[in-house]
């Protein structure tokens, strides 16, 4: 089976997809001055962005493991966190306090999802 690779470099991809399943990590682009609640709502925009290039959409997130800088932030990211899923459409997560590569992060997010049907073939090549 095809591994597919969106928008690869050295270092990393931005998506990788096998046999239907993508995997994808984000942080806050566009203001990392943001509070809690400013960079989730960056990170949850950028994957709906992410996802809709993959054919997917957030009902199709299996999993997603959270890095969180400081737990008296959970609260709020909890609440930003259960306003944008979907009833009944929360994947399985796991939160975890870790000091990020950047300090200016507070969160970081590990995001697998089932991908468009467009990624289940085997004949697709490296985008």
């Amino acid at each position: 089976m095809t591994i597919h690779r969106i928008n690869p470099c050295k270092r990393w991809s931005d998506v990788t997809i096998f046999n239907g399943i993508a995997n994808f990590v984000e942080v806050p682009e566009s203001d990392t001055s943001a509070d809690i609640t400013g960079q989730v709502e960056q990170i949850f925009a950028q994957v709906e962005q992410r996802l809709a290039s993959i054919g997917s959409d957030k009902s199709r997130i299996l999993s997603t493991t959270i890095y969180i800088t400081d737990f008296a932030n959970l609260s709020a990211l909890n609440d930003v966190w259960d306003e944008w899923f979907p009833e009944g459409c929360a994947p399985s997560r796991a939160c975890i306090k870790a000091e990020l590569a950047d300090p200016e992060f507070l969160v970081e997010m590990v995001f697998t999802a089932a991908a468009g049907e467009q990624f289940s073939s085997s004949s697709l090549q490296i985008i």
